[in-house]
């Protein structure tokens, strides 16, 4: 409070609000402590220095010191950093004694602080205490020996000591902890210091026993190698070999055994050790030692050792493989055909054991297929290779009993087991084994092995047996009757083979009749009975009329020397025309008749030929409508069609029309032939009935007159036997008359068929170029409603960026007004400033005044 002169307190004046409201910019705590932190207000400026004159303000500061300490250390004895401080204070001091207590009092209060241990210790050193040192690290090492800090310092101490032997006790006492793999070597390099080779391979021995992996064994060896013990260092590897055994090699143990005895030129040895770890490492896990093992081959092995690498190295692969699916068979095969090459055949067979013991899962035939050559190559390398008979009947006799013959059967096993015993010399056994397959399962592939073992081996009437047999197991088959019947033409006995035929074709259900009835007809021709040839051909066309039966049935008959056979194979082709005219099949009537062309081409004249190319169809194309699957429509398609002339002729419109023109040209040709037959008789010659000929007085009167000329004509050329009336003349005439307008009507027929069939064609033009008109018609339909869409899309998308345009405008004016409105509130919040200020300032005077 402020006091007046007088001594009298009053009240300080109450300053007034004038704005009550909260202010927009909130000063938080946090801001006040920054701009604290940053005008360095709590800071206070050091101390002066004191200079100690006397013993007493020495003193007083020593008390002063200690004082602080001890009462740093009574606020918080777990703070290690407090006693540190003080003992190293205490030392500088030269008071040992004093600090030794420090020490000691702080490990009361945490005897596990590494660094508190390690201060007091070199507290003791620097000042020379060497059995305090001692004494402390003792201490130490008995509390915590798991701190390898401490077990180094003590024994650098003993060795800058030059106490040797208790450096080594003190190493002993650590080594029976088992510490970590560097303090084994701080062991082994403090004795190889003092030249104390032995005691180190005695320090190795007990290391590879505490830490027994592969690069300690190694190094051990490499210890050995290294001091000249070459017969210790293969020792070494040897027990390293048989230590981890199988189940734990590593590849790096044998590279660095191979690389030991290569600097020793035992390249033998490296060798064998490269196989022997190829053998039983994995091949994934081998991928260092096989390219070890290629470089020492080839530096110092031949081709053959470099071949056993690779070897080795897909032998490894193949393994992998086979582990990874015991099923995939084809990895077997090439594991097989590997081992064949190269190893001996007990390996070779345990292989072979052990891909046939990996039989498939599910008994379906197409999982076996693959399965089943194991046992085959199994079998026929007992045979080919070993030449051990008695072990291959084994193998055709496991795999034929592991085979469900039940629900699927190999014939192929059963045909080469029965061979393997033909070729052993073993024909009763092999006859057992074929019939024990057909009466398992009888199949078409056994029964025809059987058959060809007969046959070879000239037991016709075996042969006989088994065709019987399987002709009751499978009678449609085509294939079997044809051939029994050739082995009983082969014999000579036709009338058998004929009868065997007459059976075949008789049976209700073939495969392949067709082939069945050529072998009889190839039979009949070949016995050279033609007559029976012809029947069978006839019996075929009653039950076929397929073309190519015509065609070899007029073949057939050309092929006969007789004198008639032209006469016969034509006769034929006209059948075949005659009953292919209904056939819907257009390409097969072509095909005879082309045939026929041929035929009459060779052998015929020319009015056969040109009778032939009458009958020949004419090729048109045509379009027909396609039509989806869905109904919808799938645009059309153009085909090639024949139209035949008799076809054409059959048809009633087409032959109306024909006859309608035709009778309209004889209407204009007959009257002018006529007038012209006539006009000699008018100048100087009477008509036959000496009546001279009146002219016609008028149009119908002529008409009248030329049908009656027309009708006398036609009496004359319907009646010109018969007539006795007319003279000879006359009658020459006549008949040259009628000749030559019978061939005119001959000329103006065909003429008229020509200009049908042009107009035909003009209209079938007409019709294509409509549809041709309409397909583009709808082309650029479509084009246009293309060009259409794409207008539209582009009018959508010209709309789309323009609204994008005019979304841009509006962010950016509303971005315009958003920096302008906090313009405004800047502005504000400075006028808002300027007025707080301008208020303070007046605030400030008015105090002052009041002052």
């Amino acid at each position: 409070m402020a006091s007046t002169a007088a001594g009298k307190q009053r009240i300080p004046k109450v300053a007034k609000v004038k704005n009550k409201a909260p202010a927009e910019v909130q000063i938080t705590a946090e801001q006040l402590l920054r701009e604290a932190k940053e005008r360095e207000l709590e800071l206070l400026p050091p101390p002066p220095k004191q200079k100690i004159t006397d013993e007493e303000e020495l003193n007083d500061y020593k008390l002063k010191k200690r004082k602080g300490f001890e009462d740093n250390i009574r606020k918080n004895r777990t703070v290690i950093s407090n006693w540190i401080k003080y003992a190293q204070w205490e030392e500088s001091l030269k008071e040992i004694q004093r600090a030794r207590s420090i020490y000691e009092r702080a490990l009361d209060v945490d005897h596990r602080n590494i660094t508190l241990w390690l201060k007091y210790a070199e507290m003791e050193m620097k000042s020379r205490q060497v059995n305090h040192a001692r004494n402390i690290w003792d201490r130490a090492i008995t509390i915590l020996p798991r701190v390898n800090q401490f077990w180094y310092k003590y024994t650098y101490m003993e060795e800058m000591l030059g106490n040797v032997a208790g450096c080594r006790q003190v190493f002993e006492r650590w080594m029976e902890w088992e510490p970590e793999e560097q303090a084994w070597h701080s062991y082994i390099n403090f004795e190889l210091r003092y030249k104390e080779v032995d005691k180190g391979r005695t320090i190795y021995e007990r290391f590879v026993m505490v830490h027994p992996e592969v690069k300690n064994w190694i190094k051990y060896a490499r210890f050995e190698e290294k001091h000249g013990y070459i017969a210790h260092g293969r020792k070494v590897y040897e027990r390293a070999v048989e230590f981890f055994g199988e189940d734990h090699v590593d590849e790096n143990l044998f590279v660095a055994f191979a690389k030991f005895e290569e600097t020793q030129k035992e390249f033998e040895r490296v060798r064998v050790i490269y196989k022997y770890a190829l053998d039983r490492i994995p091949k994934h896990q081998a991928q260092e030692l096989f390219k070890y093992y290629t470089m020492f081959e080839k530096k110092f092995g031949d081709r053959r050792g470099i071949e056993d690498v690779i070897v080795s190295k897909r032998r490894f692969q193949y393994e992998e493989e086979v582990k990874a699916n015991p099923h995939n068979y084809d990895a077997w095969f090439d594991y097989l055909r590997l081992v064949e090459n190269d190893a001996d055949p007990d390996t070779v067979r345990e292989v072979y054991e052990r891909a046939i013991a990996n039989m498939p899962p599910i008994q379906e035939k197409r999982h076996w297929k693959r399965y089943i050559y194991l046992w085959i190559n199994y079998a026929l390398y007992e045979e080919l290779e070993v030449k051990d008979p008695e072990r291959t009947r084994q193998v055709y006799q496991a795999s034929l009993d592991l085979i469900p013959h039940k629900k699927f059967t190999f014939a192929k096993m059963w045909l080469l087991y029965a061979q393997f015993e033909i070729r052993q010399k073993n024909l009763q056994g092999a006859r057992r084994v074929m019939g024990t397959a057909i009466g398992k399962c009888p199949k078409n592939k056994l029964l025809k092995g059987y058959i060809e073992l007969e046959l070879q081996l000239r037991e016709f009437d075996r042969c006989r047996k088994l065709y019987e047999k399987y002709l009751e197991f499978s009678p449609e088959n085509c294939t079997t009757w044809i051939k029994f019947a050739e082995l009983e033409t082969i014999l000579g006995d036709t009338e058998r083979a004929r009868g065997i035929f007459e059976l075949a074709i008789g049976q209700p259900r073939l495969d392949m009749p067709e082939v069945l009835w050529k072998s009889y007809i190839d039979f009949e021709i070949e016995q050279e009975e033609y007559g029976n040839t012809r029947n069978l051909y006839k019996r075929l066309l009653q039950r076929t009329q397929h073309v190519k039966v015509w065609i070899s049935y007029a073949k057939f008959e050309l092929s006969i020397d007789s004198p008639d056979r032209l006469q016969k194979c034509r006769q034929i082709f006209e059948e075949a025309n005659k009953s292919l005219r209904n056939c819907e099949e257009k390409e097969e009537r072509l095909m005879l008749l082309e045939s026929w062309s041929d035929f009459e081409k060779e052998f015929g004249s020319d009015s056969t030929m040109e009778r032939v190319r009458k009958l020949l169809p004419e090729k048109v194309k045509k379009r027909r409508k396609l039509t989806a699957e869905d109904g919808s429509d799938a645009g059309w398609e153009e085909y090639y069609d024949y139209i035949f002339p008799e076809d054409a002729a059959n048809q009633p419109n087409l032959k109306l029309l024909a006859m309608a023109k035709m009778w309209k040209r004889q209407q204009v040709v007959e009257p002018t032939e006529e007038d012209a037959e006539n006009a000699p008789m008018v100048e100087g010659t009477s008509s036959p009935s000496d009546e001279p000929v009146a002219p016609p007085e008028n149009g119908s009167d002529r008409n009248t007159a030329t049908e009656t000329e027309r009708e006398a004509t036609y009496d004359d050329r319907d009646d010109d036997v018969s007539s006795t009336s007319s003279e000879s003349d006359s009658s020459d005439e006549d008949g040259e008359t009628e000749e030559k307008r019978s061939r005119s009507r001959d000329e103006d027929a065909e003429k008229e068929e020509k200009r049908s069939r042009s107009r035909d064609e003009d209209a079938e033009k007409r019709s294509r170029s409509g549809d041709e008109d309409a397909e583009k018609e709808e082309k650029r339909s479509r084009s246009r409603d293309e060009d259409a869409e794409k207008r539209s899309r582009s009018r959508d998308e010209d709309a789309e960026k323009e609204e994008k345009r005019s979304r841009s405008r509006d962010e950016d004016a509303e971005k315009r007004s958003r920096s302008r409105d906090e313009d405004a509130e800047k502005e504000e919040k400075r006028s808002r400033s300027r007025d707080e200020d301008a208020e303070k300032r007046s605030r400030s005077g008015d105090e002052d005044d009041e002052d």
